[in-house]
């Protein structure tokens, strides 16, 4: 069996955004959030759910995953490949934008429910520590206290993620090795011999994709694999052209060093010996500077008439 790649974005919104895979999403909510008991997700209302034909004329940037529970919260899942700039500032636009789109009019604000948005890079997005899955939400600064909940921020971040199977004790770890992982398998792994698992994997085999799908897949991993390539031709032109500009700075370097201690051998012969101000001044010193104060040596009676003085 071959499996397509759920990180693709147009795979992604197959596997967890289609209309009959609520299970699977259902799943991947209540690991991620840990929902237990009767927090557990009793129905759930895919928003503009998975449609190949709809899909092709869908830029890549919206082909992200919307649903809302019987609770009335609302979940952004969105599914990341590459860092854009700006990235962040998006991210909370889509969350902010849900959150007031619930109501039409200003006097129902009571009405707005919470809005969770999950965004899964596969990219580092956070330096400052080492764990793939973070939340972010707005806290009291000196108690630490959370009252602003309504709008919260989950990140999963894959590079991170360095569990094997065997180690995938949780049903969320699992997922993440699902997402990251399910392109190079062959077959359904026995540890993840779950329903909801077994669903995904299903969604995700190449055989049961239509030609149609097939084709707008492609083109989707075409499409990022583009992107990657004109993100690196940019940084090897940056870096061709820092290096460049190096080399002229080195070159200018050496030529002002040259310069220096060729007018520091002029002004030994014409004065003798120099104080140390003199060389310090000639090593500061631009290539126009030493080219010009070189011309005065021959007319020039004393050091402050060649130098302009001490500096």
């Amino acid at each position: 069996m071959k499996f397509i790649d759920p990180r693709i974005d147009f795979a992604f919104k197959k596997i967890f955004g289609s209309e009959d895979a609520k299970d699977i999403l259902i799943s991947f909510l209540e690991s991620l959030l840990k929902l237990e008991g009767d927090r557990c997700i009793q129905e759930l209302t895919i928003l503009d759910p998975f449609l190949a034909p709809r899909t092709r004329e869908l830029k890549s940037t919206i082909l992200d995953v919307r649903c809302k529970d019987h609770r009335g919260i609302s979940y952004i899942v969105e599914m990341q490949m590459e860092k854009v700039p700006a990235f962040v500032k998006r991210i909370q636009y889509n969350s902010a934008k849900v959150y007031v789109g619930q109501i039409s009019r200003g006097e129902d604000y009571p009405k707005l429910n919470q809005v969770i948005a999950i965004t899964i890079d596969d990219f580092v997005m956070f330096h400052d520590f080492g764990h793939c899955v973070s939340c972010h939400e707005s806290r009291e600064t000196i108690t630490g206290q959370s009252y602003l909940r309504d709008i919260v921020h989950y990140f999963v971040e894959l590079p991170k993620f360095k569990k094997n199977l065997d180690e995938c004790i949780e049903i969320f770890d699992k997922w993440i090795y699902f997402i990251k992982f399910a392109d190079g398998l062959d077959k359904v792994p026995d540890q993840m011999n779950l329903p909801a698992f077994r669903h995904a994997f299903e969604k995700a085999m190449v055989a049961n994709m239509t030609p149609e799908e097939l084709e707008l897949y492609d083109k989707a991993g075409i499409a990022i694999a583009d992107a990657r390539g004109r993100m690196e031709l940019a940084r090897e032109e940056a870096r061709e052209e820092g290096i460049q500009i190096g080399e002229q700075r080195g070159e200018q370097r050496g030529e002002q060093r040259g310069e220096a201690n060729m007018l520091l051998r002029l002004l030994q012969r014409r004065f003798g010996e120099l104080p140390v101000w003199v060389g310090e001044k000639l090593a500061k010193a631009e290539l126009s500077s030493l080219e010009a104060w070189g011309l005065r040596i021959l007319e020039a009676q004393s050091l402050d008439e060649v130098l302009g003085g001490q500096p």
